[in-house]
């Protein structure tokens, strides 16, 4: 089985690019700084891999539209190697996270507040619209229920 699930930061913003022909299809590569849950023997704690990315078609189209450098983002893929020869006659081997899905993994305000924590909601590239803003938490630790959604809880 080859799957992979990542959570990071996109390090700059996408390169997109549109296939030729008649049914041309976009192309998105981007770099995702993943850190690293421990660290290297020289004692940084601080330490991340960088992991190339690519996504085709609406994931590409979507990391278009709505990544840029810094967004925290969530995603699955697999794996796929590659070759080729460069220009002075070298070898050189590719290993790229093929994207299947792609989320946020923070909210705006998150991301504005810039503290990296998770705090969910935000937009798929695998939905058709935004997901419902999450209701932020109150200062008792309990998450504030918004008026007239009585009738969506699965109790009463």
């Amino acid at each position: 089985m080859n799957k992979v699930i990542l959570m990071g930061r996109l390090t700059r913003d996408p390169e997109v690019r549109y296939s030729q022909g008649e049914n041309s299809m976009a192309i998105a590569r981007y770099t995702l700084a993943v850190d690293r849950r421990f660290g290297r023997s020289n004692g940084d704690e601080n330490s991340a891999d960088f992991i190339g990315c690519v996504a085709f078609g609406k994931s590409a189209e979507f990391a278009e539209r709505y990544l840029h450098k810094g967004t925290k983002i969530a995603l699955t893929g697999r794996i796929q190697t590659g070759s080729y020869v460069n220009k002075d006659g070298v070898k050189v081997y590719t290993t790229d996270v093929v994207v299947e899905d792609q989320e946020f993994a923070e909210s705006k305000n998150s991301a504005a507040n810039n503290d990296g924590g998770y705090a969910g909601g935000g937009y798929s590239s695998g939905n058709s619209a935004p997901a419902r803003p999450q209701p932020a938490a109150a200062a008792d630790g309990f998450m504030n229920i918004p008026d007239g959604i009585d009738e969506e809880l699965p109790f009463n």
